[in-house]
């Protein structure tokens, strides 16, 4: 008698689900963050306030941002991302719709400064580093990767959006529309994301079936921050990481997403094509920081860091030249290629936390992450107080670029990592 057998497909491991859900808040986090960008001028023109005063308010969005970063890390550790990253969903909605109802700088400040930093702090690249070291041991570079560019497809999706709201019914529809989309992913990650493997009965993807449980951490969550902060102060290679991502940020997020749509209206470029080249940016981002977290399981991260940096660097150099009232082809080569080198940098960043300091490799990162976001706030008032005194981003560009060059010879000095 002849046997029937059926193959049964492999089931998708439930950590792509995960990670799928990740990419979503991350990618909605982005866009949160993408929105000062836009509104810069909208609010100069109604409150006649200074670029100079609403860039205060980026900066203190942008510190927030980062500084919240290790503590959210450990808070994870302690109550679990899913009640962490859903109650910052709820801060960023809460700070943005309500400063359509703001009439003082102040307001601004608190709202979008606080409120929304600490939220999208709380959803940041740490979030991701967490979601990649608990449910991922095979293909982490890769997934690591792919997360950091949900930040680029967040920028890709809201900004020519938000650019439209803000120049058409205005920027009150455009902040009410950001809190709509925070809103609407709190279901997402309430119903799906799961904090360990151990939750739903599995283990990491590419883990050993016997290796011991992991459980969550019970130690304060502030205290094991800066506990391990403590720890990896005492340690060169943590300044040369901190110091690398400070410029990173002072170059990316400081700089060009908060600078470059004023600066290129500037030369009689409308806001919404400016808008449209950082989308641009956005999706070349997307294929660069794909490959490299592709590229940083297999290549050393330190040299990955440093062909970054240095690219970027000489990119910032030439960027003054390129700014026109219309968009000329030196300019598109400019946004393809400083797409790829956006955030190319998280990926081999996170391996390198992770292969020095191990188990705390995470909250490391969240500290490096917050080094990143003090950079952009230093950068993101220095250039909007250089563009008030003198009439122009010229010395800003230049700036940033000389500090990514310096970021190069930090990423080559950092030596006792295992790398792979």
């Amino acid at each position: 008698m002849a046997l029937s057998t059926t193959t049964r497909r492999p089931r998708l491991h439930r950590a792509w689900f995960v990670a799928a859900v990740a990419f979503v808040a991350i990618l909605g986090a982005a866009g949160f963050r993408a929105t000062p960008g836009v509104l810069i001028t909208p609010l100069q023109d109604e409150f006649g306030w200074s670029k100079g005063t609403i860039s205060l308010a980026v900066s203190i969005n942008l510190v927030l941002y980062g500084l919240t970063a290790p503590f959210a890390a450990a808070l994870m550790d302690r109550f679990g991302m899913r009640r962490v990253v859903a109650l910052a969903l709820l801060l960023v909605a809460a700070g943005s719709g309500l400063t359509t109802l703001m009439t003082a700088s102040w307001q601004l400040q608190l709202l979008w400064g606080v409120l929304v930093g600490l939220g999208t702090g709380s959803m940041a690249l740490v979030f991701a580093a967490t979601v990649t070291d608990r449910w991922f041991v095979r293909h982490r570079g890769l997934v690591m990767g792919v997360l950091t560019a949900a930040g680029a497809t967040g920028q890709l999706v809201f900004l020519p959006v938000l650019a439209h709201l803000a120049q058409g019914p205005g920027w009150r529809v455009a902040a009410l529309t950001v809190a709509a989309a925070a809103l609407a992913v709190v279901p997402f990650v309430w119903w799906l994301l799961r904090d360990r493997p151990e939750d739903v009965g599995t283990t990491a993807l590419g883990a050993d079936p016997d290796e011991p449980r992991t459980l969550p951490v019970s130690t304060n969550a502030a205290v094991r921050a800066l506990t391990v902060l403590r720890s990896a102060a005492r340690t060169r290679p943590f300044w040369f990481l901190a110091g690398g991502f400070a410029i990173c940020g002072a170059s990316t997020n400081g700089l060009v997403s908060t600078h470059f749509i004023p600066a290129a209206h500037d030369h009689g470029m409308a806001e919404p094509a400016a808008a449209g080249l950082l989308a641009v940016v956005g999706i070349f981002d997307i294929v660069g920081t794909v490959a490299s977290g592709w590229l940083s399981d297999k290549i050393d991260p330190r040299k990955l860091l440093a062909v970054y940096y240095a690219l970027r660097g000489l990119s910032l150099m030439v960027l003054p030249s390129l700014f026109a009232a219309t968009t000329e082809p030196s300019m598109l080569i400019f946004i393809v290629f400083y797409g790829l080198d956006w955030v190319a940098t998280v990926p081999p960043t996170v391996a390198l936390c992770r292969s020095i300091y191990g188990s705390d490799g995470a909250v490391v990162f969240g500290w490096v992450f917050g080094s990143h976001q003090v950079g952009a706030a230093i950068a993101a008032v220095a250039a909007g107080l250089t563009r008030d005194q003198l009439g122009a981003y010229d010395y800003a560009w230049y700036g940033a670029g000389l500090l990514c060059l310096l970021a190069t010879g930090m990423s080559l000095a950092i030596r006792h990592a295992r790398t792979r």
